[in-house]
């Protein structure tokens, strides 16, 4: 019986198509929501690696705001919202927002390229973009896992950020824009 179960997983695994949509059980993505990034930087963010797998409404192209959400099995480990507007966001005022969509608790601002703050649980960044979908992108990072008084993820979710965000912006086609200067 061991050997048939052993002879069918090695049938299953010869076909490409089979699984491609999934990052192996123990493997952290080097792509995330469209965007490059090392997998070493996010290992320390993830709860679980267990069947990760992305939700993905960004169409970057369209620059519409949308969801992106990298699940471990059914619960999201990392949730992104990718908006673009017309105005430059107000990141402390979204951060403190009331709704669970920009919500990042304890938020701080940290000095860097891009307008950013850090909170216990989440990030903010934003930039000029123009773009058919305003001048302005601005990234969401939520990590729902996370206790909301656990502030031992903070360096973390700031190292993450300082990678993920210009990597994110280059995507778009940003990078020619200058970054908004720190406050």
């Amino acid at each position: 019986m061991r050997r048939l179960l052993s002879a069918l997983c090695a049938l299953l695994f010869s076909f490409p198509a089979v699984g491609c949509h999934r990052v192996s059980e123990r493997a952290v993505p080097e792509v995330i929501c469209g965007t490059p990034i090392n997998p070493q930087v996010t290992r320390s963010l993830l709860s679980s690696v267990n069947d990760l797998h992305e939700f993905n409404r960004v169409v970057r192209t369209d620059a519409i705001t949308a969801p992106c959400i990298l699940l471990a099995g059914r619960d999201p480990v990392l949730e992104f919202r990718f908006s673009w507007d017309d105005s430059q966001t107000d990141l402390m005022y979204l951060a403190a927002g009331s709704g669970s969509v920009s919500n990042v608790t304890s938020p701080r601002s940290i000095t860097a390229p891009y307008k950013t703050v850090i909170g216990t649980d989440g990030a903010i960044s934003t930039t000029p973009c123009k773009t058919k979908g305003g001048e302005y992108f601005t990234l969401t990072l939520q990590l729902p896992q996370i206790k909301l008084t656990d502030g031992t993820h903070r360096k973390d979710i700031e190292k993450f950020m300082r990678a993920y965000f210009p990597a994110t912006v280059r995507t778009l086609g940003c990078e020619r824009t200058n970054p908004v200067p720190p406050t």
